[in-house]
């Protein structure tokens, strides 16, 4: 497969996470939207690794950091969603002011 095909299904991955970030203010889409920039960012990293050099395998190293660190995010994302969400029964980004001043 060409490249291209590749790029666009990444460009709409990241296109729709970020329609997501923006719009969404329920805290769990949030959280989501973020998974489907990193898994854009994972499939930009594949693609370009296969097309500049098939035999290195330095875009599939770097695929797995950020599929650990986007594991981590996730974890912790969902911890600090469940602490407040016993504090103030609702998950609304709006509403997410305990760490003001």
């Amino acid at each position: 497969m060409q490249i291209q095909y590749f790029l666009l299904l990444a460009a709409a991955l990241f296109c729709i996470g970020i329609y997501g970030l923006i719009n969404s203010r329920n805290a769990v889409r949030v959280l989501m939207s973020i998974e489907l920039l990193l898994n854009a960012v994972n499939l930009n990293l594949m693609a370009f690794s296969n097309y500049l050099d098939s035999t290195a395998i330095k875009g599939q190293v770097f695929t797995i950091f950020v599929i650990t660190v986007a594991a981590a995010e996730a974890a912790v994302g969902l911890a600090i969603v469940l602490a407040i969400y016993r504090n103030r029964d609702t998950v609304d980004m709006e509403q997410f002011n305990l760490l003001k001043w």
